[in-house]
């Protein structure tokens, strides 16, 4: 296999676009695409061209005789998800905008589109109207600062993921892009103000807040949602100032998805290790003094049913320093397992 795709992939694409083989997918436009749990090449497609390696955004995809010993894993990964061969279509054309009705004939006037939010989405969004020719945008966010998840959501250790910012950078410096930062809709302008000065709206503001379990209890001291504490560490101006319980020696992270295994990995990682990280200084120094000792990471089915990717788990049970063990009600047979449950079952 020539190149290999690894734990930072961002499923951005990008390397889609580049490859002239289509030998990356899922690409956009398969049915798997939306939930593949990481991209994965072709062996028996790729050319070896590494157009792909200087596409990606965050450096995912690396020849596979420079693989490090702890990302030797993905080799075989990336063998098991290419397994077996399939027909893949060709990549769908981008058919271009189709002017207003009341703009024909106005020679010379621009689209304007308004975003609303400045996150992933939204600059994805932005680089594709921009791509045509006579389209302005101006990104709207509440926030002073843009990038949204990817600068508030991505763990601060995970400092590959966090490169995609850069992929931001090339879309903010093309022309007819505009940033209005510290403005918020229904506040500061309301709709009918961005419909009467722009010819489309798009709302890309994702999910801001959390799905309650509904349950007793939730409300206790000790209790807080994965938003808070994600954007505690990650310093979100609305949750800078979080109080973080850390002075009991047992942690319980309900959910088994990526967030939950990013939070079990910040609280089992020694502190002065993430100094050198974009975590906030002040859940550093809170973190200094942390007292956990045990992270339970808690999910109402088996392992097999789990919402985390294998490359999230992967760096979690590559780290040397945690003693890692999954456990289910009544334990899981090797001899009946799947293949998912094996690569969970980990030594």
């Amino acid at each position: 296999m020539p190149h290999v795709v690894t734990q930072a992939c961002c499923a951005d694409a990008s390397c889609v676009h580049a490859c002239p083989v289509n030998c990356i997918h899922p690409t956009p436009d398969e049915p798997d695409f939306a939930t593949a749990e990481m991209l994965y090449i072709d062996p028996d497609v790729c050319v070896d061209c590494g157009a792909c390696v200087g596409a990606c955004p965050v450096g995912a995809i690396v020849p596979d005789d420079r693989l490090t010993p702890g990302e030797q894993v993905f080799l075989d990964l990336n063998a098991v998800l290419s397994t077996p061969s399939r027909p893949y279509p060709p990549q769908a054309p981008v058919p271009p905008i189709r002017r207003l009705e009341r703009d024909r004939g106005r020679a010379g006037h621009p689209l304007r589109v308004a975003i609303v939010g400045a996150g992933p989405a939204a600059l994805y969004t932005a680089d594709e109207l921009l791509r045509q020719s006579g389209v302005e945008v101006t990104v709207f966010d509440r926030l002073p600062v843009p990038h949204g998840l990817a600068r508030h959501g991505v763990a601060p250790d995970h400092a590959r993921t966090r490169s995609v910012t850069d992929l931001f950078t090339l879309i903010e410096n093309q022309s007819g892009f505009t940033y209005r930062l510290g403005v918020e809709i229904g506040r500061d302008l309301g709709v009918g103000d961005l419909a009467a000065h722009h010819d489309a709206v798009v709302y890309a503001t994702g999910a801001s807040t959390d799905r309650p379990l509904d349950i007793p209890g939730t409300g206790l001291p000790g209790s807080m949602s994965a938003t808070q504490v994600v954007s505690w560490y990650n310093g979100h101006p609305d949750h800078v100032d979080a109080r973080v319980p850390l002075d009991h020696e047992r942690a319980v992270i309900v959910g088994n998805g990526n967030v939950a295994l990013d939070v079990a990995r910040i609280l089992a990682t020694p502190a002065e290790a993430l100094a050198g990280s974009d975590i906030s200084p002040v859940a550093l120094e809170a973190l200094r003094s942390s007292r956990v000792r045990e992270i339970v990471v808690l999910g109402r089915r088996g392992p097999a049913q789990a919402a985390f990717t294998l490359p999230e788990l992967v760096g979690l049970a590559s780290r040397d320093d945690i003693d890692l063990r999954v456990e289910a009600p009544g334990g899981i047979d090797p001899r009946a397992a799947t293949d998912r449950q094996r690569s969970l079952m980990l030594e």
